[in-house]
């Protein structure tokens, strides 16, 4: 009992510490820094939910890894094993569904005439939301509202 009370208190710490570095704004990937970006302004004509999933199997085994050590600390002898088992199962399912992320297609109406369609998750956008298209390259860096 005791491994899983500090288990629960060091969890919980980390959770609580890993916002102390943050300032609040949007997030800005780290190849962003001193690039030359340029951007354009449009009209969101339509949105389409969407799920982005992405795929990939760290999420899956560090959930089954982490759901295995817990699964691990309750009971005894069989009851363990099944602990183990059933915290390794329910660890990969968790970590699996981690990695998917509610988002949006967004179809944009550029002022110069020119019509993209871009799938952005982590805000929520509205048709005939006015927004700023920042491009790095020929990729979407960002979409804000203006």
């Amino acid at each position: 009992m005791k491994a899983l009370t500090v288990s629960v208190i060091v969890t919980a710490g980390m959770i609580g510490m890993s916002g102390c570095a943050t300032y609040g704004g949007p997030a800005v990937s780290a190849g962003a820094v001193n690039r030359v970006m340029r951007y354009e302004v449009g009209t969101i004509r339509s949105i389409r939910y969407v799920v982005v999933d992405d795929n990939s199997a760290v999420g899956t085994l560090l959930g089954a890894a982490a759901g295995a050590a817990l699964g691990h600390m309750v009971g005894k002898g069989r009851g363990r094993t099944l602990a183990t088992v059933g915290g390794g199962l329910a660890g990969a399912y968790v970590g699996s569904q981690m990695a998917k992320a509610n988002a949006q297609e967004l179809t944009i109406r550029l002022d110069r005439g020119r019509t993209i369609v871009v799938v952005r998750k982590g805000m929520e956008f509205y048709p005939g939301e006015r927004v700023r298209v920042v491009y790095s390259g020929n990729r979407v860096g960002n979409i804000e509202p203006l």
